[in-house]
């Protein structure tokens, strides 16, 4: 590999490496922010480094001259000691982004007219939006034709306090599906926020600009166990709740049973006056809700230190929660279920009792061989007889 002597390929490769494939220079070159021109110092030879390779000093000023575009050359006549004066490439210079799309070409080009579709109908909208879309350019590249034509209708159509209080999936906008407002807005929302000076961000968010309420992120689902608590709940046997709902919403019966993952709240047997919560992993901040201070409320998490991380954490909400199957005696009788636990908590839960931290620590520790007592992997005669005694 010789160091001088650029030829148009090794330029080429050199663009696409620093300009082209590199995101952050590209926005910058399309922004302005990196200006132009772009000069590459195409390398002349001295004359030991023509003398020694004459071929290659030849094919060099040869590949140049048959270049197209001879003014974005500089050519220099350099005086040679043995070969004379010789008229040498030494300079390219491309002076906008189009001269680099050019140079470049094949899948540049190609790229380059895929932008120029999908970004036309949303800049007939406003131009002031060409900055905003060039920061978004891979997910504007990521759009379909149909796609940038319905944004281009769509944001015209939107404005501050038109979902007046409803889920976005409501908003009275003509021609748009119900799902295409959701499903792009990451994208829509900076839009809207330079086409309004700023307004969404001032409001807190799309959202919040629109008057719009938050789908439930955080789901619980709640299972009355018995019949006087089902009546209670409008004879439904089970039902599905926002974290934000329990927080205020008081369920019936004088016990309740919180359960980390689903299928074991399925498995829970019929008990007088009480309903679960279950599948709420570490979703415990509703536990916060003062209509709990009245309950008796069990905790039964699996046997393993995240299970024991939460026993503790739903503590911190209600000292008086109780653990259910979490003991010592469900970890011997059912030890050679256990299996490894594959990203144990390091620390140690702050609200254990004394027997629990022994239980923690033993399973911690491996004393039984692994680590991680499922609460699937509990005998249903097992689960009964001690819900039953509780």
């Amino acid at each position: 590999m010789r160091n001088w002597g650029l030829l148009p390929e090794e330029v080429r490769n050199k663009l696409r490496t620093t300009e082209w494939d590199h995101a952050q220079h590209l926005k910058k070159r399309l922004l302005g922010e990196r200006p132009f021109p772009i000069s590459i110092n195409l390398r002349p030879p001295s004359g030991r480094q023509a003398l020694d390779d004459l071929a290659g000093f030849h094919a060099f000023i040869e590949a140049w001259q048959a270049w197209p575009k001879q003014g974005q050359l500089t050519w220099q006549q350099i005086q040679y000691s043995q070969l004379g004066e010789k008229r040498v490439p030494s300079q390219l210079t491309l002076d906008a982004i189009q001269a680099l799309i050019e140079f470049i070409g094949g899948d540049a080009e190609k790229r380059s007219q895929q932008w120029q579709q999908r970004i036309s109908p949303i800049l007939d909208v406003s131009q002031k939006l060409y900055s905003v879309l060039i920061k978004q350019l891979k997910k504007l590249e990521s759009l379909s034709l149909d796609e940038a034509q319905v944004i281009g209708q769509l944001l015209p159509q939107l404005s501050q306090g038109m979902g007046r209080g409803g889920y976005l999936r409501a908003m009275p906008i003509i021609g748009v599906d119900t799902k295409f407002m959701e499903t792009h807005q990451s994208f829509i929302t900076p839009l809207l926020d330079v086409l309004h000076d700023g307004a969404i961000s001032e409001h807190g968010g799309l959202m919040a600009w629109l008057d719009c309420i938050e789908v439930p992120g955080d789901w619980l689902l709640v299972r009355p166990l018995c019949p006087t608590a089902t009546q209670a709940m409008g004879g439904v046997s089970i039902l599905r709740i926002p974290t934000e709902t329990l927080l205020s919403t008081q369920l019936p019966g004088e016990r309740l049973i919180i359960v980390e993952n689903d299928q074991p709240g399925y498995a829970l047997p019929a008990l007088p006056n009480t309903v679960a919560v279950i599948g709420g992993g570490r979703n415990l901040a509703w536990m916060a809700a003062h209509w709990l201070r009245q309950k008796r409320v069990g905790y039964w998490g699996d046997l393993d230190s995240w299970g024991f991380l939460f026993l503790s954490e739903a503590r911190q909400h209600q000292s008086h929660v109780e653990s259910l199957l979490m003991d010592h005696a469900t970890l011997l009788s059912h030890r050679m279920r256990m299996v490894e636990e594959p990203d144990p908590y390091s620390g140690m839960p702050e609200c254990l009792t004394e027997a629990e931290r022994m239980v923690f620590q033993e399973i911690r520790d491996g004393v039984h061989g692994n680590t991680r007592l499922e609460q699937e992997r509990l005998s249903a005669d097992h689960i009964l007889d001690r819900l039953l005694s509780w």
